[in-house]
Protein backbone atom coordinates (compact mmCIF):
# COMPACT_ATOMS: atom_id res chain seq x y z
CA UNK A 1 0.00 0.00 0.00
CA UNK A 2 1.03 3.22 -1.07
CA UNK A 3 -0.70 4.98 1.95
CA UNK A 4 -3.07 4.56 4.98
CA UNK A 5 -6.24 6.85 5.44
CA UNK A 6 -8.05 6.81 8.74
CA UNK A 7 -11.01 8.57 9.20
CA UNK A 8 -13.20 9.01 12.33
CA UNK A 9 -15.43 11.84 14.86
CA UNK A 10 -16.86 11.19 18.09
CA UNK A 11 -14.61 8.36 19.72
CA UNK A 12 -12.19 7.83 17.63
CA UNK A 13 -8.97 9.97 19.10
CA UNK A 14 -8.53 6.92 21.50
CA UNK A 15 -8.28 4.39 19.23
CA UNK A 16 -6.36 6.50 16.67
CA UNK A 17 -3.50 6.57 19.64
CA UNK A 18 -3.50 2.79 20.27
CA UNK A 19 -3.64 2.66 15.94
CA UNK A 20 -0.25 4.56 16.33
CA UNK A 21 1.14 2.74 19.55
CA UNK A 22 1.10 -0.78 18.05
CA UNK A 23 2.12 0.25 14.59
CA UNK A 24 5.73 -2.05 13.78
CA UNK A 25 7.95 0.81 14.01
CA UNK A 26 9.36 -0.30 10.62
CA UNK A 27 6.49 0.84 9.14
CA UNK A 28 7.26 4.25 7.06
CA UNK A 29 3.74 3.92 4.65
CA UNK A 30 2.76 7.45 4.64
CA UNK A 31 -0.69 8.24 7.17
CA UNK A 32 -2.83 10.64 6.62
CA UNK A 33 -5.64 11.05 9.94
CA UNK A 34 -8.94 13.10 9.15
CA UNK A 35 -10.97 14.17 12.08
CA UNK A 36 -13.70 16.44 12.65
CA UNK A 37 -12.44 19.21 13.94
CA UNK A 38 -13.31 22.67 15.51
CA UNK A 39 -13.03 25.82 13.04
CA UNK A 40 -10.47 27.04 15.65
CA UNK A 41 -9.06 23.89 16.82
CA UNK A 42 -5.87 24.15 18.39
CA UNK A 43 -2.64 22.99 17.37
CA UNK A 44 -2.55 19.87 20.56
CA UNK A 45 -3.90 17.12 18.03
CA UNK A 46 -0.46 16.76 16.59
CA UNK A 47 1.45 16.84 19.87
CA UNK A 48 -0.59 13.93 21.25
CA UNK A 49 -0.67 12.06 18.17
CA UNK A 50 3.13 12.32 17.95
CA UNK A 51 3.69 11.32 21.56
CA UNK A 52 2.40 7.92 20.37
CA UNK A 53 3.78 7.63 17.06
CA UNK A 54 7.04 6.67 15.83
CA UNK A 55 6.34 8.70 12.81
CA UNK A 56 6.90 12.53 12.37
CA UNK A 57 3.60 14.18 12.90
CA UNK A 58 2.36 16.96 11.01
CA UNK A 59 -0.34 19.26 9.84
CA UNK A 60 -0.89 18.79 6.05
CA UNK A 61 0.28 22.01 3.89
CA UNK A 62 -1.25 22.98 0.66
CA UNK A 63 1.22 21.85 -2.45
CA UNK A 64 2.77 19.54 0.27
CA UNK A 65 4.59 16.51 -1.05
CA UNK A 66 3.66 13.32 0.26
CA UNK A 67 6.55 12.05 2.26
CA UNK A 68 6.97 8.05 4.04
CA UNK A 69 7.82 8.26 7.43
CA UNK A 70 4.74 11.11 7.53
CA UNK A 71 2.22 11.04 9.94
CA UNK A 72 0.03 14.08 8.59
CA UNK A 73 -3.45 15.79 10.30
CA UNK A 74 -6.15 17.90 7.94
CA UNK A 75 -6.45 20.97 9.35
CA UNK A 76 -9.36 22.45 10.96
CA UNK A 77 -11.86 23.77 8.26
CA UNK A 78 -10.26 21.99 5.08
CA UNK A 79 -10.90 19.78 3.10
CA UNK A 80 -7.91 17.54 2.05
CA UNK A 81 -7.08 16.27 -1.35
CA UNK A 82 -4.55 14.48 -3.30
CA UNK A 83 -3.29 15.84 -6.72
CA UNK A 84 -1.75 13.29 -9.34
CA UNK A 85 1.45 14.53 -8.55
CA UNK A 86 1.22 13.46 -5.13
CA UNK A 87 1.15 16.97 -3.44
CA UNK A 88 -1.75 17.82 -1.31
CA UNK A 89 -4.31 20.34 -1.98
CA UNK A 90 -6.40 21.83 0.51
CA UNK A 91 -9.84 23.05 -0.07
CA UNK A 92 -12.57 25.49 1.63
CA UNK A 93 -15.57 24.36 -0.44
CA UNK A 94 -18.69 23.83 1.22
CA UNK A 95 -19.22 21.48 4.16
CA UNK A 96 -20.31 17.97 3.48
CA UNK A 97 -21.79 15.65 5.96
CA UNK A 98 -22.06 18.81 8.09
CA UNK A 99 -18.29 18.61 8.12
CA UNK A 100 -14.65 20.37 6.97
CA UNK A 101 -12.62 18.08 6.55
CA UNK A 102 -15.02 15.99 5.18
CA UNK A 103 -13.43 12.12 5.64
CA UNK A 104 -15.44 11.05 2.23
CA UNK A 105 -14.09 14.21 0.42
CA UNK A 106 -10.23 12.96 1.21
CA UNK A 107 -11.19 8.85 0.63
CA UNK A 108 -12.88 9.70 -2.73
CA UNK A 109 -9.97 12.07 -3.62
CA UNK A 110 -7.04 9.58 -2.41
CA UNK A 111 -8.32 6.79 -3.81
CA UNK A 112 -8.91 8.27 -6.85
CA UNK A 113 -5.11 9.09 -7.68
CA UNK A 114 -4.01 5.54 -5.76
CA UNK A 115 -6.40 3.10 -6.70
CA UNK A 116 -5.38 -0.03 -5.19
CA UNK A 117 -2.53 1.62 -3.61
CA UNK A 118 -4.84 3.00 -0.95
CA UNK A 119 -5.58 2.05 2.59
CA UNK A 120 -8.66 3.51 4.51
CA UNK A 121 -9.94 2.87 7.68
CA UNK A 122 -13.13 4.05 9.49
CA UNK A 123 -13.85 4.53 12.74
CA UNK A 124 -16.11 5.75 15.48
CA UNK A 125 -18.23 8.44 14.46
CA UNK A 126 -21.95 9.84 15.04
CA UNK A 127 -22.88 11.09 11.46
CA UNK A 128 -22.29 9.36 7.71
CA UNK A 129 -19.13 10.77 6.69
CA UNK A 130 -16.79 8.41 5.02
CA UNK A 131 -18.84 5.41 4.32
CA UNK A 132 -19.27 6.64 0.64
CA UNK A 133 -15.77 7.57 0.50
CA UNK A 134 -14.75 4.13 1.69
CA UNK A 135 -16.75 1.96 -0.75
CA UNK A 136 -15.03 4.00 -3.29
CA UNK A 137 -11.52 3.27 -1.78
CA UNK A 138 -13.32 -0.46 -1.87
CA UNK A 139 -14.25 -0.31 -5.94
CA UNK A 140 -10.57 0.85 -6.75
CA UNK A 141 -9.43 -1.69 -5.35
CA UNK A 142 -7.95 -0.36 -2.20
CA UNK A 143 -8.26 -1.92 1.12
CA UNK A 144 -11.16 -0.71 3.18
CA UNK A 145 -11.71 -1.28 7.13
CA UNK A 146 -13.98 -0.38 9.45
CA UNK A 147 -14.18 -0.57 13.23
CA UNK A 148 -16.07 -3.25 14.46
CA UNK A 149 -19.34 -1.55 15.22
CA UNK A 150 -19.83 -3.43 18.91
CA UNK A 151 -16.05 -1.62 19.52
CA UNK A 152 -17.47 1.58 18.31
CA UNK A 153 -18.11 4.02 21.15
CA UNK A 154 -20.36 5.79 18.52
CA UNK A 155 -21.08 3.19 15.67
CA UNK A 156 -23.33 5.41 13.60
CA UNK A 157 -20.62 5.78 11.11
CA UNK A 158 -18.84 2.19 11.11
CA UNK A 159 -22.74 1.07 10.29
CA UNK A 160 -23.27 3.50 7.50
CA UNK A 161 -20.15 1.65 5.88
CA UNK A 162 -21.38 -1.40 6.14
CA UNK A 163 -24.95 -0.95 5.14
CA UNK A 164 -23.45 0.43 1.72
CA UNK A 165 -20.91 -1.91 0.75
CA UNK A 166 -21.13 -5.07 2.65
CA UNK A 167 -17.13 -6.69 1.11
CA UNK A 168 -15.06 -4.21 3.80
CA UNK A 169 -13.03 -5.91 6.66
CA UNK A 170 -14.93 -5.28 9.43
CA UNK A 171 -12.20 -5.63 12.71
CA UNK A 172 -11.67 -4.75 16.64
CA UNK A 173 -8.52 -2.56 17.20
CA UNK A 174 -6.32 -4.93 18.00
CA UNK A 175 -7.06 -6.75 14.45
CA UNK A 176 -6.45 -3.49 12.93
CA UNK A 177 -3.47 -2.84 14.56
CA UNK A 178 -2.68 -6.70 13.60
CA UNK A 179 -3.90 -6.60 10.38
CA UNK A 180 -1.39 -3.24 9.29
CA UNK A 181 1.38 -4.78 10.52
CA UNK A 182 1.11 -7.97 8.94
CA UNK A 183 0.83 -5.97 5.05
CA UNK A 184 4.16 -5.78 3.18
CA UNK A 185 3.49 -1.77 4.09
CA UNK A 186 7.03 0.55 3.87
CA UNK A 187 9.61 -1.14 1.76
Amino acid sequence: MEMIIIGGSAGSFSIILSILKGLDKKIQTPIVVILHRLKNADSSLEKHLQLHSHYKVKEAEDKEVVKKGFLYTVPANYHLLLEENRRFSLDTSELINYSRPSIDVTFESFSTVLKEKCSGILLSGSNHDGARGLKLIAENGGKSIVQDCNEAEFDVMPKAAIQIYEHHKVLTLNNIIKNLNKESYGH
